[in-house]
């Protein structure tokens, strides 16, 4: 759960940061606008980044599970249901 919550954290500081500065990024000057078709931009390649490494991690781990878990595993022992043969439902 704690993990959990900082990821969740992480995440949030990389909306909120970018956002706040944008925010506060116009100048004071009139004739000083911001070209928002790049902050967009910029925005996607930010959260796109963010997304494409959890996805990377998410499916690495998947990968893992998979692998370490198969049943062909050498350290692979069957539980004490399976080797009953009693898994708990009605036949």
């Amino acid at each position: 759960m704690r993990n959990l919550l900082g990821l969740f954290l992480v995440l949030a500081i990389l909306v909120i940061i970018p956002t706040v500065d944008h925010a506060f990024a116009a100048g004071d000057e009139p004739g000083e606008y911001l070209d928002r078709r790049v902050l967009i931009w910029n925005l996607f390649f930010r959260m796109m980044t963010v997304a494409f490494t959890v996805g990377a991690v998410v499916s690495g781990t998947m990968i893992w599970l998979c692998w370490r878990f198969r049943e062909s595993h050498p350290k692979a022992t069957p539980t004490e249901y399976e080797r009953s043969g009693d898994f708990g439902g009605s036949a």
